[in-house]
């Protein structure tokens, strides 16, 4: 049987390659070696299951470690890595590249194999493998046990006591502009698919979340292996539009229409704000379009409860459609009074 190729080599890479390029490597060998581009090819669908083979070695943060300081041997199901343990001698020996270690295995098919490693001690090398084995990420987050090991791996190892946080869930809910702005309590159903079992939980949405945000509910998720703590359940939070509010962070925006006469002359209008309806002072002369700003009416912050956001408001100038003969009367007459203001002023300026 012919030597496995390198996995680097597989994938066009060096031993330095990080998992960006790895990944970016491997894409664009796939590609060019799926057999959906290369039909009846035989040698690029051997070469297709190569990068894959490599790609899934070494995208795999325990299995590269194994395999870049032990090659394919480190990856053998029936080596001294293999759950199960194996029967086995270590010891060390000088030559003339200088110090060196060894260690043997008998696999459970009675043959065996030696392993020589250049430098280093076998405890910190096999110590800081399996610890990293037995104490890998998943999820976020994980705890780890050793046990079975007796002295050196005379007795192998066994994964019995291992324990791993559970898988984290991912949900959506939707929650309406009043309930984003002032936190509420809301009751979820959450359905398992592999069994048909409905849970229901009551979940706090925090005053002040912004549309996209995640609720984390701790030790909500699935269950951990081995006696490990549960996973988390990340609930994201879609926040319904509202007819009288727009958000932009802790801001919020409405309109106000106002009469022509209220535009002019200036005087009060009714607001409408998130804690109820306040009468907003306006000035004489306002323009439709303006912006009216009232401070502290806008979204409390999730960080700090005492910081709010503020309410501006926009005039809108109402026009009247149907007067009456009198008021078309009076109307004319402000035109006039406008008009001759208008000609005495620009005889002044002249």
């Amino acid at each position: 049987m012919s030597a496995k190729r390198d996995y680097y080599e597989i994938l066009g890479l060096d031993k330095k390659a990080t998992d960006a390029s790895i990944k970016k490597a491997y894409r664009k060998l796939a590609k060019k070696y799926h057999p959906d581009s290369n039909p009846n090819d035989k040698e690029a669908e051997k070469r297709f299951k190569e990068v894959t083979e490599a790609y899934n070695v070494l995208s795999d943060k325990e299995k590269k470690k194994l395999y870049d300081q032990f090659g394919h041997a480190g990856l053998d199901p029936n080596g001294p890595f293999a759950n199960g343990g194996a029967y086995g001698t270590s010891g060390n020996y000088t030559g003339a590249g200088g110090s060196r270690n060894s260690y043997a295995y008998r696999s459970p098919d009675g043959t065996y194999q030696e392993f020589h490693f250049e430098g280093g001690d076998m405890n910190d090398i096999f110590g800081d493998m399996f610890g990293d084995i037995f104490h890998h990420t998943h999820s976020g987050s994980s705890a780890g046990a050793r046990s079975g090991f007796g002295n050196g791996f005379g007795n192998g190892f066994s994964g019995q006591n291992y324990k791993q946080k559970g898988e984290d869930l991912h949900t959506e809910i939707d929650v309406s502009f009043h309930d984003a702005a002032f936190g509420c309590d809301k009751v979820i159903h959450l359905t398992n698919p592999s069994t048909g079992q409905t849970q229901s939980l009551q979940v706090h949405i925090p005053a002040g979340i912004d549309d996209g945000k995640s609720v984390r509910l701790k030790g909500k998720g699935h269950p951990g292996i081995g006696g490990g703590p549960a996973g988390d359940l990340f609930l994201k939070v879609h926040i319904q539009n509202s007819t009288a509010f727009t958000r932009k962070g802790l801001d919020i925006y409405t309109t106000k229409r106002v009469p022509f006469t209220t535009a002019a002359l200036g005087g009060e209008a009714l607001v409408s704000t998130l804690d109820g309806q306040v009468l907003c002072k306006v000035r004489p002369g306002t323009q439709s379009g303006s912006k009216i700003r009232l401070k502290g009416k806008g979204i409390v912050s999730m960080q700090n409860p005492s910081v709010h956001g503020d309410l501006y408001v926009t005039i809108q100038i109402d026009v009247p459609k149907n007067l009456s003969p009198e008021a078309q009367k009076k109307l004319k007459e402000f035109e006039a009074c406008c008009n001759k203001n208008s000609r005495y002023q620009s005889s002044k300026a002249s």
